[in-house]
Parts: C-alpha cells; sequence; structure tokens
C-alpha cells in the first residue's frame, strides 16, 4: 500500500508499541547487513513518540511523516534515511548519524542534535500533501503545533558540512562550535540564532536574515552575506578571511571599533592602567580594550595585568615581553600575534584564536593572589582556544585548564604542561618531543601518541 493509499483509508497516524518497534528494528538491521530475511523499515505515518531507538540502525528508512516527539535516538545510525515532514519536536538525538538524510519539512524544535553528523543533509522546506476524501485538491498534512523548521533547537558541535537550508527556519537555534563548510542558507531566518564558533566557510547565506544572531568567535572564510540582513548582529570576535563585502551592509551590525574610530589614546591608556595596578586601584584607571580592534598595534613590554580585552582583535600585534596576569583575552583574535616570553599567569584565554601565534617561552601558569586568609591560586584558562600551528616550544603551561584547546600541527617542544586538564583537547599533528605531560587529564583527547597516554596511566 502506497503512503497515498494509506491516506485516503486512515485518519490519523499508526500507533506502535516498543515491543512492535523492536521486530522492525530487528528486521531492518538485517536488511542493512544485507542478510535473508531482512526487511526495510517502513515507517512512514506512524506514531513512536516517547519509544526508544538509541543506537539503532534505520539507515535507508522511510520515516515520512512520523511523529517521533521525545524519542531516544541517542548514537542512532539514520543515514539516507527519508524524514520528510517528520515530527521530531524535543527529540534526544545526540550523537545521531544523519548524512545525506532528506529532512525537508521536518520539525526540530526543541531537539538536542549535539555532535550530530549530518553531512549532505536536506533541511529546505517541504509540506507533505494528500488529497481531499473525494478526489478533490490537494491538502497539507500537518503535525498538532509542529512547524518545520529548527526553532529553540540545540546542534552544539554537529557537522552539517554542505547541509542545504534555504528558506528554512533557524530561529534561536544553537549552532555553537557547528561545522557548515559550504552550506546553504539562502533565504533562511536565523534570528536570534548562536553560531559561536562555527566553521562558516564557504557557506551561502544570500538573503538571509540573520538578524540579532552571535557570531563570536565565528571564522567566515570565502562566506557570501550578499544582502542578508545583519541588523543587530554580534560580528565582535568573529574573523573574516577572502571575504566580499561589495553586497553586505554591515552599518546596523556590532563590529570592533578602532582607536582611531574612537579616539582613545593608547599610550595614555596604558600609563593610567599602571598606575591602577601598582596603586591597588587607588589611582588611575583599569584599561578596558574590550571589542577594540588592535591589528597590528606594538604592545612590547607593557603591563596590562588585569585588563579587559576580551573579544578584543590584536591579529599581528606585538605583545612579546609585556605582562598579561589575569588579563581576560576571551574570545579574542589572537591569530599571528607575538607573545614570546609573555607573563600570561592567571589570563583568561577562553575561546581565543591564537592561530599561528608566536608564544615562545610564554608564561601561562597560575599566580598566586595573597589576601587576608592566606592565599590562593587563579588558574589560566585556554578552554576551547584554538592554537592551530601555535609555537609554544618551551612554554610554561603548568596546572592550566585546556579542556576543548586545539592544538594541531602546533610546536610544543620542551613545553611544560604537567598538571593540566587536557580532556577532549585536539593534539593530531603536534610537536610534542620534550613535552612534560606528568600528571595531567587527558581523557578524550586526540593525536597524542601512546607513551603519553602510558604516562598517565
Amino acid at each position: 500500500m502506497t503512503l497515498q493509499d494509506e491516506l485516503e483509508t486512515k485518519e490519523q497516524w499508526t500507533r506502535l508499541s516498543q515491543q512492535d518497534l523492536d521486530k522492525i528494528l530487528r528486521r531492518h538491521q538485517q536488511f542493512a547487513d544485507s542478510e535473508r530475511d531482512g526487511e526495510r523499515a517502513h515507517l512512514s505515518m506512524h506514531d513512536l513518540s516517547y519509544l526508544d531507538l538509541a543506537g539503532c540502525d534505520l539507515s535507508r528508512a522511510d520515516l515520512t511523516g512520523a511523529v517521533l516527539t521525545h524519542c531516544n535516538l541517542e548514537g542512532a545510525k539514520m543515514d539516507d534515511a527519508i524524514l520528510f515532514a517528520a515530527d521530531l519536536r524535543f527529540t534526544n538525538m545526540v550523537g545521531v548519524s544523519l548524512n545525506r538524510a532528506d529532512l525537508r519539512g521536518a520539525c526540530l524544535a526543541g531537539a538536542n542534535l549535539s555532535g550530530a553528523m549530518m553531512n549532505d543533509v536536506d533541511l529546505r522546506e517541504g509540506v507533505l500533501l494528500r488529497s481531499a476524501a473525494e478526489g478533490g485538491d490537494l491538502t497539507p498534512i500537518t503535525h498538532e503545533d509542529a512547524t518545520a523548521g529548527m526553532e529553540n533547537t540545540t546542534m552544539k558541535g554537529a557537522d552539517m558540512s554542505r547541509a542545504k537550508f534555504s528558506e528554512s527556519l533557524v530561529v534561536q537555534t544553537d549552532l555553537t562550535d557547528c561545522i557548515l563548510k559550504n552550506a546553504r542558507f539562502k533565504g533562511a531566518n536565523l534570528s536570534m540564532s548562536n553560531l559561536t564558533g562555527c566553521d562558516l566557510e564557504g557557506a551561502d547565506f544570500t538573503n538571509a536574515n540573520l538578524s540579532g544572531a552571535v557570531f563570536h568567535g565565528a571564522v567566515f572564510t570565502a562566506t557570501t552575506l550578499d544582502n542578508a540582513d545583519l541588523t543587530g548582529a554580534d560580528l565582535i570576535g568573529a574573523m573574516f578571511e577572502n571575504m566580499d563585502f561589495t553586497k553586505v551592509n554591515l552599518d546596523a551590525a556590532h563590529i570592533a571599533k578602532t582607536l582611531g574610530d574612537l579616539d582613545i589614546d593608547l599610550k595614555k591608556l596604558i600609563i593610567a592602567h599602571g598606575k591602577w595596578v601598582n596603586s591597588n586601584g587607588k589611582e588611575g584607571k583599569r584599561a578596558d580594550l574590550s571589542r577594540k580592534d588592535l591589528s597590528g598595534e606594538s604592545l612590547q613590554g607593557v603591563n596590562l595585568s588585569a585588563a579587559d580585552m576580551s573579544f578584543a582583535v590584536l591579529k599581528g600585534a606585538n605583545l612579546s615581553k609585556s605582562e598579561f596576569l589575569m588579563t581576560d583575552f576571551s574570545f579574542a583574535d589572537l591569530r599571528g600575534v607575538i607573545m614570546a616570553r609573555a607573563d600570561l599567569r592567571g589570563a583568561k584565554l577562553f575561546r581565543a584564536n591564537l592561530t599561528g601565534a608566536n608564544m615562545v617561552g610564554a608564561v601561562l601558569s597560575e599566580v598566586t593572589i595573597s589576601i587576608r586568609a592566606g592565599g590562593s591560586d587563579w588558574r589560566a584558562s585556554l578552554e576551547n582556544a584554538k592554537l592551530r600551528g601555535a609555537l609554544l616550544n618551551g612554554a610554561v603551561m603548568k596546572n592550566m585548564d585546556m579542556v576543548g584547546a586545539d592544538f594541531r600541527d602546533a610546536d610544543l617542544r620542551d613545553a611544560d604542561l604537567s598538571g593540566s586538564l587536557l580532556t577532549d583537547a585536539d593534539f593530531t599533528d603536534a610537536d610534542l618531543r620534550g613535552t612534560n605531560m606528568n600528571n595531567t587529564d587527558v581523557r578524550g583527547t586526540k593525536g597524542l601518541p601512546k607513551n603519553f597516554e602510558e604516562d598517565e596511566d
């Protein structure tokens, strides 16, 4: 029976029990494994809400128009599956594989797709139609309260390279750290969505609604923004390479301002900050360089300890031999910066981009703060920072927080990382000759040679 025949004889979705579903899943697994008696799962227009499909293999399954609300699909394999106009509201899809899946017209509101693999997935608009009872006009089939799109969806760290989102509704969706290389967002509505840390290389946002969207630390490389609505979009901390802005209006967007635009005298600001530091805040004024563009500036040998440099653009700046004790560099653009032999004890570099930075001999360990009741240690942080290709040979990075840091292709020869938290960090192709990793937590790390893992054990 075709879907059309089924719709002409039924007014509602077919409800399945967990036991009935398990039988279908076993037959489909045999089908996926090319075994005898296997059968492809045909679950179109079925109600599977609240059922458990965790870890199952539903590759190439037909789930057209199915109801999967509140289902557990964690770790499921659904490559090439048909989920056209499916209702996936509030579904647990953490770590699911949806490569090349057809999700046109699907409702993903409130779903969690963190860490999902969604290469070449189709998330464009689509409407499921049926004929009227007596052969009249086609009418759409809708799920109650379900609107196609990804409103309030969580997709942290998902890989959606080459995904198609054209005309889709992606409002207030959390896309933090997603890989969106060559994804198509033509005319899509991403208003108020969070694209922090996203890789947007080659993505196409032509005519997209990006109003109020957050792009902190996002990397725009050959990204198309022609005629996109960037009203209120927060582009501070975003990085741009090989971009064409001829058809882009950034007037209503939030972007970093240069000191010249703001009529700020950098020398006077540093002197006032030095007085503030030396007098414990009684004189002078703390330096606030957050959200300022300091690209290429020379700040050698200065003392900017405890300054606010979050979201600052310091691309190619020279900060060598300077003091940055407990300075906040969160989300700062530090690509190609020179920080050789700089004192960064207790500095906060959360999500900072230090790609290609020169940090030879820099000190990033903890700093002891004296207080009346004794002393306490303030740890430096490189959590989720990007240090790809950075020069860190001889750097002191003891007792640091480096969860999720990207050290791919970095030079860490003779660096001291002892006592640091390195969970989920990536050391692929890094030079680790002579690196000290005693007493480190390396759970979930990538690219570490076996001898380092054995040392930790």
